[in-house]
């Protein structure tokens, strides 16, 4: 399961197992890859090449390659050994390793291992090496001829790695820190939950001695292996009074009456008396994944039950149980048929007793044909967070977030970097109603496993002072709004200074929008070098103008060739500026007009009025104003705000330059 990273094994080989070597190494190896023991499968291959078992930070010697197909007896063992211990690396999640070893296998010519180059790409992704791996995903596009999902697969990696380095460079407002008490111990630890007064989480550290002897089959006719039994078995903990914080904390393993059975994933009911979790058996026949339900009696849980076929299905996996902190939904991940593909997100009505109705897929907008997985929804902000391997995102499981009410849902957002990382990040549990705080499951700072992180959501104070542009004098009542990426909509007032002040959780695509009745609106960009090292942004007092509907506005500096409607540059500059004027404000309409002095015939100036005042309009229109919102008109000389001679026919060339004008006036502001 991608799900539950517990691929670590203590692996007790026979004495004799130093000597087996060659077929005997590739027969064992195969039954370990067969059982999904990736460890010691890896240790087997190695056997195979006769390298070390101790590989840890293994480089592949200069001339390797050469060197091993000299000495091995055989080439397509040689081959099939570097790709089995890659792709062993790899589902073990060692990518720092398996990345070279698929190096070596990337130049292999038989069609069994076409897919070296797409698994090479990946671990260079997960090993923050972005623009080697868009190159590898490249060649495997132009090379693979197989007709599969291999190539969508690639393009979306691609997509993945751009958006990745995109987010490295401008990281967003989160504190990200591992917990590094007794929390994280060997194991994987993941799936954090809150209870009333109680942390749990679940962990595969070792719960007793090496076991009894195991024996593992790779199918009829095939070998088998004995080995020990793992003492890594997923089991649900918890923290009690101590803050999961603390540098050490008193853990106890939760006492549920599931013999012979993992579990993992639990959640508590918000009435802190019903707990769900995720079991499965450790032998085959009862490997699917359920969820059981437990209650609380006597300050004891219960023996847990199955829960019925509207969770569950026969012969299909339902696993990672969560309640939404109003206890009114139950949501949960499964390979049920009727989803979308792989694993999609189900929900279902919660009764009290902890009984649920008929499970509802939650649709395309969440669900890929990949995998979604370990959702939680905070109904204070409508908001549910679920992790994903089948969308653009940093690499393997990421966090989006969408919002809704199990009606409608928004397209999901990733939740960017350091939220999430170039692994696994999974699971989510708030410790607030807004998800300001809580916990999540990353395996970022491991080779392998899951590990239990503490994050904490930043806010930016952003101040600033609104005045009348023309008293100079503060605006109270004006409203101011903040807008961008990942920022919900979130208003106040100035007070009777002008001043306001508000909290954003972005610092990225930040505007404040500010807006009083009978005013022009205007917008603050703020960009990220303005905004990365702050914590408290101090905007530049702004102005708005006042605005008055029929009042014409002169724009100045607006300037045409001699004799021609034909704007200058520098007109077009002044014209940007009513651009940004109509965009501050979406919803006015309004007149453009030209006016000239009384030089030539009143027919002539009329039409070349006329003319000048639609270049105006066509600016704009190319720009991107829609027709709707833009009127012309030329008025000629009929509407002078100077004399154009003086006293006695005497010129004025003061006044006639004041007639030689452009306005606009807002006809409706609705």
């Amino acid at each position: 399961m991608k799900s539950f990273k517990i691929i670590v094994l203590l692996i007790c080989f026979a004495s004799t197992a130093g000597a087996q070597i060659g077929p005997s190494a590739k027969r064992i190896a195969d039954v370990y890859f067969l059982n999904k023991e990736y460890y010691a499968a890896a240790e087997y291959y190695k056997k195979m090449l006769s390298i070390s078992p101790d590989s840890a930070g293994f480089v592949v010697p200069y001339a390797f390659e050469q060197k091993m197909k000299e000495t091995s007896p055989r080439k397509d063992d040689y081959e099939y050994a570097v790709y089995q211990l890659a792709t062993s690396l790899r589902l073990y999640k060692n990518f720092r390793d398996a990345e070279k070893w698929y190096a070596i296998s990337n130049k292999f010519t038989n069609p069994k291992y076409a897919q070296s180059e797409f698994w090479h790409g990946e671990c260079l992704r997960a090993n923050l090496k972005y623009e080697e791996a868009i190159k590898a995903f490249e060649n495997f596009i132009s090379r693979y001829k197989a007709n599969d999902d291999c190539i969508p697969k690639a393009k979306l990696e691609i997509a993945s790695c751009k958006y990745a380095m995109s987010e490295m460079k401008y990281p967003r407002m989160y504190k990200i820190s591992r917990l590094s008490n007794n929390i994280n111990q060997a194991g994987s630890n993941y799936a954090p939950a809150i209870g009333d007064s109680e942390f749990y989480f679940t962990s595969s550290r070792p719960i007793g001695s090496e076991g009894k002897n195991q024996v593992l089959d790779a199918g009829k006719g095939k070998p088998k292996v004995v080995k020990k039994e793992t003492p890594y078995v997923n089991t649900i903990y918890a923290v009690g009074n101590d803050s999961p914080m603390a540098d050490q904390v008193s853990i106890q393993k939760i006492d549920i009456d599931l013999k012979k059975m993992e579990t993992a994933a639990a959640t508590i009911h918000p009435n802190g008396e019903i707990m769900f979790l995720t079991a499965w058996g450790m032998d085959k026949e009862n490997q699917k994944r359920n969820i059981y339900i437990s209650k609380k009696e006597n300050g004891s849980w219960s023996s847990p039950v199955a829960m019925g076929s509207q969770v569950n299905l026969m012969g299909f996996n339902s696993m990672q149980p969560s309640v939404t902190r109003d206890g009114k939904y139950f949501i949960f991940s499964s390979d049920r048929p009727g989803g979308q593909g792989g694993y999609d997100l189900w929900y279902a009505v919660l009764r009290p007793d902890g009984t649920v109705g008929n499970a509802i897929n939650m649709g395309r907008k969440i669900n890929t044909p990949e995998d979604e997985q370990a959702a939680y929804y905070l109904p204070a902000t409508k908001k549910l967070l679920f992790s994903s391997n089948g969308r653009v995102g940093l690499g393997g499981f990421d966090f989006y977030e969408v919002a809704g009410d199990f009606v409608e849902w928004s397209e999901p957002v990733n939740m960017g970097y350091p939220f999430n990382s170039a692994k696994d990040d999974i699971y989510f549990a708030a410790l607030d109603d807004s998800g300001r705080e809580g916990y999540i499951s990353s395996d970022r700072e491991s080779v392998c496993c899951l590990e239990v992180f503490h994050v904490v959501r930043e806010y930016l104070s952003v101040q600033g002072t609104i005045l009348d542009c023309l008293t100079q004098k503060p605006l109270a009542g004006a409203t101011i709004t903040a807008v961008g990426t990942n920022i919900p909509q979130q208003s106040v007032q100035t007070n009777a200074n002008g001043v306001y002040t508000l909290q954003v959780g972005s610092n990225r695509d930040l505007q404040i929008h500010a807006e009083k009745d009978k005013y022009f609106a205007k917008n603050i960009s703020f960009n990220y070098a303005q905004l990365v090292n702050a914590d408290t942004l101090l905007s530049a007092e702004l102005c708005l103008e006042p605005m008055e509907i029929n009042k014409p506005i002169v724009l100045k500096n607006i300037l045409y060739e001699f004799d021609s409607a034909e704007l200058t540059e520098s007109s077009k500059v002044t014209l940007d500026t009513l651009f940004q004027v109509m965009i501050d404000n979406p919803k006015i309409k309004i007149e453009l007009s030209a006016h000239t002095d009384n030089i030539g015939t009143e027919t002539y100036n009329m039409d070349l009025s006329d003319k000048r005042a639609k270049s105006c309009v066509d600016y704009l229109l190319s720009k991107g104003i829609t027709e709707d919102r833009l009127t012309w008109k030329g008025y000629g000389f009929s509407k002078p705000v100077a004399p154009n001679q003086l006293k006695k026919g005497k010129d004025n060339p003061e006044g006639r330059a004041l007639n030689r004008r452009t306005e606009f006036k807002v006809l409706s502001d609705k």
